[in-house]
């Protein structure tokens, strides 16, 4: 058997709509997996779940605000009900918000935390609802949390951001002990991807010459592949194939891990 064969697993991606979230939708319906998009552009979510469909796959949408607990709630039932089960859930919804400390805006602060943050951590308590004996669900799963590795080094211009994501790893590493600890069977692990030419990561590029840290967003990206040890950005596919990795039996053994997918950046 492949051990990263996922037919007749199901999923639930968050921000799912475009990006690196979209990226992995693909990738885990490549896998074999029934996946359901949530994310608070429906319009979005519906033509990739679209796409998805024109290219064999078993897909659905649901509507969802990561930072609303009934919203949560409805999604996970909605999901359960459409693929009849639920076995992953993608934590990849987030925001980026550039700014220099001596200028931080509490206002653009609490947004991230309320995304990046509260998100994930509603998202892993419904996963364990759904997942855990007894749940709608109830047959335990993998949960991939998407951090950064602005949780691993120190950059410029991103403080608020850097520490999200870093909160985004000690909350899998929490959950990861309490699921072993509580019988829940779901495996719980985070990425840490490198930059990678998505929208937000090109507005993150142009941000930095807005703050003057670099010339251009030219030179900051050239700035960044020089510190990468495999001499180039991400890209979206990289991160995909990392999700359907954790999410798959050939991670049978991890929980409460961070993987690094960021080409060495972050040594």
């Amino acid at each position: 058997m492949d051990v990263y064969d996922l037919t007749g697993r199901t999923a639930l991606v968050t921000g799912g709509a475009q990006g690196l979230g979209a990226a992995m939708a693909e990738a885990l319906v490549r896998a074999g997996a029934a996946v359901v998009v949530g994310d608070v552009d429906e319009e979005a979510g519906r033509a990739e779940v679209e796409a998805l469909r024109k290219r064999g796959g078993t897909a659905g949408f649901v509507p969802l605000d990561v930072t609303d607990d009934a919203s949560w709630e409805s999604a996970v039932a909605a999901a359960v009900a459409e693929l009849g089960g639920l076995d992953v859930v993608v934590n990849n919804a987030g925001i980026e918000i550039s700014g220099l400390v001596v200028d931080l805006d509490p206002g653009e602060v609490r947004r991230m935390l309320d995304v990046n943050v509260l998100g994930v951590a509603l998202g892993l308590k419904h996963a364990f609802r759904a997942m855990r004996p007894g749940g709608a669900a109830g047959r335990g799963g993998a949960v991939v949390n998407i951090s950064s590795v602005a949780a691993t080094i120190p950059f410029p211009g991103i403080a608020g951001y850097a520490a999200t994501k870093s909160a985004v790893d000690r909350l899998t590493r929490v959950a990861a002990l309490e699921s072993g600890k509580l019988g829940y069977g779901v495996r719980v692990n985070c990425l840490y991807p490198g930059l990678v030419p998505t929208r937000m990561g090109a507005g993150l590029a142009q941000d930095m010459e807005t703050l003057g840290l670099w010339p251009s967003a030219q030179a900051a990206v050239q700035d960044v592949v020089a510190r990468t040890p495999l001499g180039r950005l991400g890209d979206a596919t990289d991160m995909a194939d990392a999700v359907v990795f954790l999410a798959s039996d050939a991670a049978r053994f991890i929980t409460g891990a961070g993987l690094p997918v960021d080409g060495g950046m972050g040594m």
